[in-house]
């Protein structure tokens, strides 16, 4: 897995220890949704996001590394995807995360491609 895109970037105003649920989340072009969980892990931090209506009830996981500011203020979370983007990521599934080790390396093939 890429360090990269599993840590928080010094410039997204992360601060350790801020619990980021209920945050919302906004895309490149729009919301996406709220954050239900999110992870501090060392290698493997990342974000839980309900996206409710939006895609029908998924919930996607989005990598530290994805994340561009977040506005405590505002209670909000900008990260440097699309929505589209967001969308046709892999679901993320809790049986799985808490049971297959390698679970997580399906989200750093598919975060580590390329962006806008």
């Amino acid at each position: 897995m890429s360090e990269d895109i599993w840590g928080y970037h010094p410039t997204s105003g992360y601060e350790q220890g801020v619990d980021l649920t209920g945050y919302k989340v906004e895309a490149t072009d729009g919301h996406i949704g709220k954050i239900d969980k999110h992870s501090e892990d060392v290698g493997s931090a990342h974000l839980v996001v309900d996206t409710g209506v939006w895609i029908f009830g998924k919930h996607v996981l989005l990598p530290a590394g994805t994340i561009k500011r977040i506005d405590t203020a505002e209670k909000k979370v900008h990260v440097n995807r699309t929505k589209d983007q967001i969308k046709a990521a892999p679901e993320f599934d809790e049986a799985k995360y808490g049971s297959e080790p390698s679970y997580l390396e399906q989200f750093a093939r598919y975060y580590n491609q390329p962006h806008m």
